[in-house]
């Protein structure tokens, strides 16, 4: 039984079910609504100097030297690989491609003009990815009435490393009369092959000497690569799409590429439900009760991931008393009380103690007590919950997800069966 429904939990469930594992699985999905859609893997150094990164197999080697506590150290490079693969296959076949560099990560436009790195893309963004790297001349088209993206902005805090960027913005015909436009009602509209064509004579007048066109991340929810192969048609030169800001059509595509393909992997789903009880039996499976506000079914498992994330994913819950974990109350790593779990400056470069607090455990992902021994030797967790590690300032959210959900589901393989497995 996997235990949440974020990127930890699909990529554990996915893993477990390509392993011919029976797999249950509950949780909320609606989280994957907020992620941006790029696959970050390791992009800023953990600690106060908090360089960018460039070769994220390097970096995560420093780390491991540096850092031995953290959830990175008990996988390896090459399970990270894997991980990655097997995930970015799964999305690939559910209509959802990405594209990224081998050994380094790619640098992409964010929706406010700065440049961050990260190590897969949407296929879709991919043509910017390239733009970017060859400072080739381009336009950045934005839609008029589409909040929360700016050509003019991105433009403007580009243009010192980007001289040859232009800024255009437009009216979708088939939304004239409609007042604030919304980024899922025109993506959705794009499947449609006259919009798309409306789409690309309305960016035909400004499109100039471009080579290249950046638009806000709106072509389509699923099978993109239809949308922006006719626009490259249409228009002439190659068409990128640039993130917008949460909640966003990136994580649209993402949550219905799960909600509608992960059940296909065999998987029983129970999908916006979340584990209301558990508990474990005397012969030691684990008796899990899931339902939308009370109970509805129980679901019997010999085993239990945790992958119910941090606080957003009421894994761990702060109070006067401190954090504990929401579901068996397994010991969490924190500081020893609520007055160090921040410092001073909000932007203090050292980063904030709250954000490294979590689960602990050994080698095998399975949560340890205060003496270091496994809770239970049939119970492991993955994701975000971990302790010793600070997802969001190293640019590593989906990195740490994906390869801490490999390792557990690799433990987990191992210890059903007594021997490793590949």
């Amino acid at each position: 039984m996997v235990i949440g429904a974020g990127m930890a939990g699909m990529a554990a469930a996915l893993f477990a079910a390509r392993r011919g594992i029976s797999t249950a699985q509950a949780g909320l999905t609606g989280e994957t609504l907020y992620a941006s859609g790029l696959f970050d893997l390791y992009g800023v150094t953990h600690g106060r100097s908090r360089a960018p990164v460039d070769d994220p197999w390097q970096g995560l080697d420093r780390l491991r030297r540096s850092h031995p506590d953290h959830p990175f150290c008990r996988v390896s490079n090459h399970q990270i690989r894997l991980a990655m693969d097997l995930l970015t296959e799964f999305l690939g076949e559910a209509g959802h491609p990405y594209r990224g560099h081998a050994d380094k990560n790619a640098r992409l436009i964010t929706p406010v003009g700065t440049i961050k790195r990260t190590f897969r893309v949407p296929a879709t963004m991919w043509a910017g990815v390239l733009a970017l790297e060859a400072r080739e001349p381009s336009l950045v088209v934005d839609i008029r009435g589409l909040r929360g993206f700016s050509a003019e902005q991105i433009v403007s805090t580009l243009k010192p490393a980007w001289p040859d960027l232009r800024a255009a913005s437009i009216d979708l015909p088939w939304e004239a009369r409609l007042g604030p436009k919304y980024a899922e009602h025109i993506a959705r509209g794009l499947h449609v092959e006259t919009a798309r064509r409306e789409l690309a004579d309305a960016i035909q007048p400004h499109l100039g000497q471009a080579k290249s066109i950046g638009l806000p991340a709106v072509l389509g929810i699923h099978d993109t690569e239809t949308v922006r192969k006719d626009l490259d048609r249409l228009l002439g030169v190659p068409v990128f799409e640039i993130p917008t800001m949460p909640p966003a059509i990136s994580g649209v595509r993402l949550k219905e590429a799960f909600d509608i393909h992960m059940p296909a992997q065999g998987i029983n789903a129970h999908y916006h439900h979340t584990v209301q009880a558990l508990h474990r039996r005397p012969d030691g499976r684990f008796v899990l009760d899931v339902g939308r506000t009370q109970p509805e079914t129980s679901v019997i498992a010999d085993r239990v991931l945790l992958a119910t994330g941090r606080f957003l994913g009421k894994g761990l819950v702060a109070g006067r008393q401190g954090i504990r974990e929401a579901l068996l109350d397994i010991p969490v790593s924190q500081p020893v009380n609520r007055s160090c779990w921040h410092r001073e400056a909000f932007l203090d470069p050292k980063g904030h103690a709250i954000n490294l607090a979590g689960i602990e455990v050994d080698d095998r992902f399975r949560p340890v007590n205060a003496n270091g021994r496994p809770v239970y030797d049939n119970l492991y967790a993955a994701g975000s919950i971990l302790a010793h590690q600070d997802w969001i300032r190293t640019k590593s959210g989906t990195g740490l997800a994906v390869a801490t959900a490999y390792g557990a589901i690799e433990a987990m393989a191992e210890d059903s069966t007594g021997k490793p497995k590949g």
